[in-house]
């Protein structure tokens, strides 16, 4: 039977139709502009059309000997899954592949249809440009989270519906509360409850006008703080993005920001601080303008430099900050640069480090002029110093804590060191001495209810020695210290008593010239008539005669008095011994010393003691004197006169008595006239003592206590 082989050429005709089939096909896939490849299950390369042939770069038949894996063997990957297989599991999967030319390619491979008689066909795509694309905008988007994380500006990122996405350190640390506790509040939350109609009226303006700008109150803390804000609309996602700033701070972004690029563009490139990026070896390659200006070069000069190239000196201070970055990724601080100009800048920075992406970031701000002011403030301190030390009033800086500083007048004045003072309180200083407790705090009550206030204070020494001081106080002069000036003014307050003393002497001698002259007349004549009298009459009235006599005679000696107070007499001055003059006095006292039991006891420290001096004039001093004495001591007792040396230039008359003593208020008030503690006395004996003494150019001190008696010390010069 023929039926075999009519089977079997209809078989090889059937072959030959398929295989004009798949010639046809294999034509249309060396046709088609896409790369295919057909791999046997040892993965040789059986089959590639033109253009996979060109995606390879190798001749069709030098492919066709060759394996898949010679493509994938010979890569060095990175960071990826090493395979030398491709997997027929998935649709499709990506490798990276070396061409014989060393050009690396990413090949992303399709599987066609399923596996046929131990064949499969791949379409290739060439995906190396899109990959490359990601990167670089993965590296651009890391280098903006970058400048966002570590800009000075406070920057938040919120939603249409206010909800805040994500914040920055800068407004982490405006806020001073965690970031935890932002992140997912509404921006509302934080804006005074007087602006948030005008916040949203301002996001609906950046959402038509792309950004806008304005001032809010923002809530820190407890209390309310001004911003200068800028919102864009369009960020990346449809978020906001606001970057606020106070309104004491110079560096607020102004451009608008609608994309992430732009964002990181904008805040790059027109940052007030300069912006520099450097790779691990310290090559600068790339710079903002700020950057540019700050340094004094063109970004052709600064790119490819050395990043520490410009620092003045390597001293101490920046090798710590280089240890510090080597150890931590990260530092801040401030450097000294030297421009290729030769000027000199304080720069402060903050840099930080990526290691993994290849690249440090370093924020420069040029803070010259602060560095100059602070050292015109460091001047001026000297300056401070040296009038503040220099001065001769004493000047206290100090505070509801205590004392910070006294100049060493001030410690000459109050009698105590600096170490000393420093180490107490206001209240300890005030309560250590009891006695000037009560003056002390009533000036620092006044000093606080008034700012500014100035009282003359006795103040008590450990002693009891006294001294008047006057303080000028003026509250808050600077950094909440408050500054008193004082001086002490004891000897002016004595100056000032001597002269209203003087003045009261001087309006007293002009009332006594006029009235002794015009009673003295008139005296003189019912003096003459009473003698008349007085020889016509007998008897019991003689008595009387008498007592007016006496009582005449009395105002003759306060008329006497009264004329020694007027001009300055014409003295009879010459050498007498003051001893003969005393022993003069004690002689016209005795009788009456001794009828009040009183004895006289005289201690004379040399022979001699003579002195320029007019002695009527100081016998009558000694006379007001002692007999003062005699009558405070009605109980009898004894009268001390000694005189001594005083120096080289005066002689020294003690007059003590045992009386019942004089009080501290009453010897303030002796020599004045009309002052007197006796129930007769005129107050004009003292006075006259007083001034004569001064004539002689001389002088009275008195010492008394209570119950004990008083002493008066009357020195005179000896030329």
């Amino acid at each position: 039977m023929n039926i075999g082989y009519e089977n079997e050429t209809e078989y090889k005709q059937e072959i030959l139709k398929l295989n004009k089939q798949i010639e046809g096909f294999l034509n249309m896939f060396d046709s088609m502009s896409e790369p295919y490849i057909r791999v046997d299950e040892e993965l040789r390369l059986t089959y590639a059309n033109d253009a996979a042939c060109a995606l390879l770069e190798t001749p069709k038949d030098q492919l066709e000997s060759m394996r898949i894996t010679d493509f994938l063997d010979v890569i060095p990957l990175n960071n990826q899954e090493v395979s030398s297989t491709l997997k027929t599991s998935n649709e499709s999967e990506r490798q990276i592949i070396q061409l014989h030319t060393g050009a690396l390619k990413q090949i992303e491979f399709i599987r066609m249809g399923s596996l046929s008689e131990g064949q499969q066909f791949y379409r290739l795509v060439d995906v190396t440009l899109d990959v490359s694309s990601s990167r670089e905008t993965g590296m651009s988007r890391q280098m903006f989270l970058d400048i966002f994380d570590t800009a000075i500006e406070s920057i938040v990122l919120f939603d249409s519906s206010g909800i805040i996405m994500e914040v920055n350190h800068a407004f982490i640390h405006a806020l001073g509360i965690p970031k935890k506790e932002i992140v997912g509040k509404n921006m509302r939350d934080l804006i005074s409850p007087d602006y948030r109609g005008y916040w949203d009226e301002s996001i609906q303006r950046a959402f038509d006008e792309s950004n806008y700008k304005g001032e809010v109150e923002i809530k820190v803390g407890d209390e309310l703080h001004h911003f200068t804000f800028s919102i864009s609309s369009t960020v990346g996602n449809e978020l906001y993005m606001s970057v606020l700033g106070r309104i004491t701070e110079s560096n607020i972004i102004e451009k608008k920001l609608e994309t992430s690029e732009r964002i990181f563009a904008e805040l790059f490139d027109q940052s007030m601080d300069a912006i520099i990026f450097w790779n691990d070896d310290g090559i600068i390659f790339r710079v903002n303008h700020s950057a540019c200006k700050i340094f004094e070069s063109s970004r052709e000069d600064l790119i490819g430099s050395y990043i520490w190239k410009y620092v003045y000196s390597n001293n101490h201070h920046f090798s710590q900050m280089m240890e510090t970055f080597e150890r931590d990724t990260q530092v801040r601080g401030e450097l000294i640069y030297k421009m290729p100009n030769n000027q000199i800048k304080l720069l402060e920075l903050t840099a930080k480090k990526h290691e993994g992406d290849g690249y440090n970031v370093t924020i420069f701000r040029n803070v010259s002029e602060r560095w100059l002011i602070e050292k015109e403030l460091r001047d001026s301190e000297k300056k401070f110093r040296k009038i503040f030390e220099g001065t001769l009033d004493g000047l206290i800086l100090w505070n509801h804590e205590g004392f910070t500083d006294i100049n060493e007048a001030g410690q000459k004045i109050l009698e105590i060191s600096k170490r000393k003072l420093l180490s107490l309180s206001v209240k300890g200083f005030i309560e250590k001495i009891p006695e000037n407790a009560p003056v002390l705090n009533a000036h620092i009550e006044n000093v606080y209810k008034h700012e500014v206030y100035s009282s003359i204070i006795p103040i008590t020494f450990e002693d009891g020695r006294v001294k008047h001081i006057e303080f000028l106080t003026r509250k808050n002069l600077y950094s909440n210290l408050n500054l008193s000036i004082f001086r002490d003014v004891s000897k002016n307050l004595e100056m000032q008593e001597q002269i209203r003393k003087s003045d009261t002497l001087n309006v007293v001698g002009e009332l006594a010239a006029g009235i002794a002259h015009e009673i003295r007349n008139p005296m003189t004549a019912l003096k003459g008539f009473i003698q008349l009298l007085e020889d016509g009459v007998k008897g019991e009235f003689s008595t009387y005669f008498h007592v007016i006599t006496s009582e005449i005679k009395r105002i003759e000696t306060i008329i006497t008095e009264f004329l020694v107070l007027a001009k300055p007499q014409a003295l009879k001055i010459f050498k007498q011994d003051v001893h003969t003059i005393l022993r003069e006095t004690l002689e016209l006292l005795a009788a009456q010393a001794l009828l009040e039991n009183i004895q006289f006891e005289t201690n004379f420290e040399d022979d001699e003691c003579k002195v320029l001096c007019e002695a009527n004039q100081l016998k009558q001093v000694f006379i007001n004197i002692i007999k003062n004495a005699l009558e405070v001591m009605p109980d009898g007792g004894s009268v001390h006169i000694k005189t001594s040396r005083f120096s080289e230039k005066y002689v020294c008359i003690s007059i003590t008595d045992k009386g019942m003593g004089i009080s501290t208020e009453m010897l303030k008030k002796l020599g004045e006239p009309f002052y007197t503690t006796k129930d007769r006395g005129t107050g004009l004996g003292l006075m006259v003592s007083y001034k004569i003494i001064e004539e002689h150019n001389g002088y009275i001190e008195v010492e008394s206590e209570v119950g004990k008696g008083t002493s008066f010390h009357i020195y005179l010069p000896f030329e």
